[in-house]
């Protein structure tokens, strides 16, 4: 059934729903698995097995107008080489390219150097009493990651970052104008230019290098390099991608285990328990939790039909919940057993980063249980973020036993 009955609202603008949206999208996915919105008109499904379906037929639902409801709405003109904004043919081309010079095996091969990073955080603050598990470890680490991965000087990094994080940031609990807002996301990723130039005449061990240099056949069937406008847009997608979404999951580690202290104790103990624990923090709370996408062709759903020119709300951190597919949903178990979630989405836009994420949040707690195996959350100085794409935290001061 479809719903828009008063009582059942789910707003994703709306702060007090998304400091904990998961009441809500409990009753969607029981009482309206298939929602409308009349204020912001767009549709939802919640359940596990619907945003699985959604997320892998790209032809029903498509990307290439965007992937955020505010994006879709404003019609903007998405250039060429942003991938994931678009379907095949080019969908496939760009991450065919992209997943040759952004590999598992590449990826895990760092992990001494994120561990370096880890220890560059945390080792000054040992004797402290205390730390912030986004200041001082989630803003910090996969930023020093991702530069170094795509050979962005370590002096310009934080800056980077910190525009990404403005372009994101919601002001107010409403839509925002989206095309303004994704002009200063295009603008900020100028910022690349430069770099990118220099290092067209000078190549190093970079993806950076790796992407200006690569070769491949183009939709025309010519085979060709990517034009620095291209490249631009890859990095501008994997310098983001890369901090936000791996930050929000190094907090979201932090609040989740110090609300399951003995969990968490039984982490510290027995460290090979950590890879699952990040799979369950992931599914627990996924740091990208609804993806939008177009309705390219009247769509029956729970004997409805969502019209053609719809925008599709993939809820896809309230299947993460469904005890549909995960019994008692809304409990964390570091024993539970995934065989697969949606955190990192489904289908041909699955996150190409999805192994540096992982590997990113288990070298990241690893380092944390080695120097503190006990925290409390100062929840008086903590403070979530607000944006349209992720959910996480600003702030999540700790104080440490």
């Amino acid at each position: 059934m479809a719903t828009t009955e008063s009582d059942l609202q789910y707003d994703p603008y709306d702060f007090t729903i998304d400091a904990n949206p998961y009441p809500v999208w409990r009753r969607l996915r029981e009482e309206a698995p298939l929602y409308h919105n009349a204020e912001y008109d767009f549709w939802a499904v919640s359940r596990f097995e619907d945003v699985e379906k959604g997320l892998v037929d790209w032809r029903s639902y498509s990307s290439a107008k965007g992937t955020l409801l505010e994006l879709i709405k404003a019609d903007v003109d998405v250039p060429k080489g942003s991938m994931i904004f678009e379907d095949p043919p080019d969908h496939e081309m760009y991450r065919g390219l992209l997943s040759r010079v952004f590999t598992p095996r590449k990826m895990n091969a760092i992990e001494p150097k994120v561990r370096a990073f880890c220890a560059r955080s945390l080792d000054p603050l040992v004797e402290e009493g205390r730390f912030d598990f986004i200041a001082d470890l989630g803003a910090q680490m996969p930023m020093r990651t991702i530069g170094m991965l795509l050979g962005i000087p370590e002096q310009d990094q934080e800056a980077i970052r910190d525009r990404i994080d403005d372009g994101l940031r919601l002001e107010e609990g409403s839509m925002e104008a989206a095309a303004s807002r994704y002009e200063e996301a295009v603008d900020h990723q100028s910022a690349f230019a430069d770099y990118i130039a220099w290092r067209a005449d000078n190549p190093s061990d970079d993806l950076m290098t790796d992407l200006l240099y690569a070769e491949f056949e183009d939709d025309t069937g010519t085979t060709r390099r990517l034009t620095q406008t291209e490249v631009l847009s890859f990095v501008g997608l994997l310098a983001a991608a890369g901090n936000e979404t791996t930050t929000r999951l190094i907090g979201w580690t932090g609040k989740v285990l110090a609300e399951h202290p003995d969990q968490r104790r039984e982490l510290a103990a027995d460290r090979s328990l950590v890879p699952q624990a990040i799979e369950e923090l992931l599914r627990f709370e996924s740091p990208s939790p609804v993806q939008a996408r177009l309705v390219t062709h009247d769509v029956e759903l729970h004997g409805q039909t969502v019209p053609e020119g719809s925008v599709m709300l993939m809820l896809n951190g309230s299947g993460n919940r469904d005890d549909r597919k995960f019994p008692d949903g809304d409990s964390f178990d570091i024993h539970r057993k995934i065989d697969h979630h949606l955190a990192f989405g489904y289908g041909i836009h699955f996150c190409l980063g999805a192994a540096l994420a992982r590997l990113e949040g288990r070298v990241a707690l690893d380092e944390v249980l080695q120097r503190f195996p006990d925290w409390e959350v100062d929840w008086d100085n903590a403070e979530q973020a607000r944006t349209s794409t992720v959910r996480g935290w600003e702030r999540l001061p700790v104080t440490t036993g």
